[in-house]
């Protein structure tokens, strides 16, 4: 591990499952954190969640990279005893059980905190650790449709729509790292840790922009409008002479100044209404007509050779095979190659952004169940003859 690595003197336990709190461990151990993965004696379920290569996970290689990864039972006396003393030496635990399992486990943050008071205690769940659903089971796609993103996502004569990836779970796991930092720099002042209470239907609620306040001061509901904006128009999808996509924006008034004036309508520049984005977003039926058919006579190559000349935004719709193949990417080495001794390379996603002085790393990809039994538990104390006990009562 490189010395300059950000986080390299932090301890993180990750006892969290599937998605937005294991996630937040992996952005904090691709810049150096010393990540322990607790996973129950089965196997967390995101080791068999979507595509696999010869029984083996590969959402779970990119989503388990960087970690160190234990087994244990907390449901058993004996592995409660075992995540105590582990919890002992860490500055985070990460934990996504429904609220009061940890406490019906004996593992309340007064416990954990007894003898390690600079714990920071992350609590990642559906609902958060208080109001009338904090025990309803609580998945992305819920706080996807309770959030209102599914209620505006989709065309306007069609139904509620929902993300095809976990995109709730996503944003709630680099708000929970976000708050742990936080958490960690309060510390640094105070000595002392806390419980950081996230609920995942909050985050993808914040993104949605000024809703509530809207809402609030004038009464408008949000409604769906597919590709289009209520604030700014010309901005949708496109369709290019050879059967390819583009979109374009235009948030910026000069940015749509420059658009008309390309497909050949200045015109548009001097009405009234084409002085605001809101303006322009009523009359988007007119601005698209002329967009779409400038763009329809020309391949998706010409239409961004032009737009770039022109100043004015536009990108090509991708899928994954573009993204591979794209210069930019490239450049910014957004996708990277690791080492893997199960599957041999792999590409994933690099670590989230760069930075100059202490850059993050892929160290190696998610590890197989329990890899780093003997190595973890024998810093307690445990050895070879322990860990087999313990693996026949079901606790490891």
């Amino acid at each position: 591990m490189s010395r300059k690595m950000a986080l390299r003197d932090l301890k993180v336990i990750d006892c969290a499952t599937l998605f937005a709190g294991p996630l937040a461990a992996t952005v904090l151990g691709d810049f150096g954190a010393d990540v322990v993965k607790v996973e129950h004696p089965k196997g967390d379920p995101a080791r068999s969640h979507g595509y696999a290569k010869d029984g083996v996970g590969l959402w779970w290689k990119m989503l388990g990279r960087n970690k160190r990864c234990v087994t244990l039972n907390l449901s058993t006396p004996e592995g409660q005893r075992i995540f105590r003393e582990l919890a002992r030496e860490a500055d985070v635990v990460i934990e996504s059980f429904r609220p009061g399992t940890f406490e019906r486990w004996g593992l309340t943050y007064e416990v954990l905190s007894r003898e390690n008071p600079g714990l920071i205690l992350a609590r990642v769940t559906g609902f958060g650790q208080k109001g009338p659903y904090k025990n309803r089971p609580g998945f992305g796609t819920l706080a996807e449709s309770m959030s209102g993103f599914a209620h505006i996502t989709g065309q306007p004569d069609g139904p509620p729509t929902l993300p095809p990836f976990g995109l709730a779970d996503g944003i709630a796991a680099l708000a929970t790292a976000c708050a742990i930092l936080i958490a960690l720099q309060a510390r640094e002042t105070t000595g002392r840790g806390q419980v950081v209470d996230l609920a995942i239907i909050e985050p993808i609620l914040t993104i949605l922009g000024p809703q509530p306040t809207v809402y609030d001061q004038l009464g408008i509901v949000q409604q769906r409008s597919g590709n289009r904006s209520v604030n700014n128009a010309p901005r949708n999808t496109y369709r290019t002479r050879d059967g390819r996509w583009v979109a374009t924006s235009t948030s910026a008034q000069n940015v749509a100044e420059r658009v008309m004036k390309l497909v050949g309508h200045p015109e548009f520049i001097q009405e009234s209404w084409f002085a605001t984005g809101r303006g322009r977003a009523e009359h988007a039926d007119e601005l698209d007509e002329v967009v779409s058919r400038w763009i329809a006579e020309r391949t998706q190559d010409e239409v961004i050779k032009e737009f770039e000349k022109a100043g004015a935004a536009v990108a090509p719709i991708y899928d994954i095979s573009d993204i591979m193949r794209d210069p930019q990417y490239q450049a910014l080495e957004s996708i990277t190659t690791v080492d893997d001794p199960e599957l041999g390379p792999v590409k994933m996603q690099n670590v989230l952004f760069r930075l100059s002085e202490t850059p993050g790393e892929i160290r190696w990809p998610g590890p197989k169940l329990g890899e780093h039994n003997r190595e973890v538990y024998a810093a307690l104390g445990l050895d070879e003859r322990d860990l087999k006990e313990l693996s026949a009562k079901g606790v490891v």
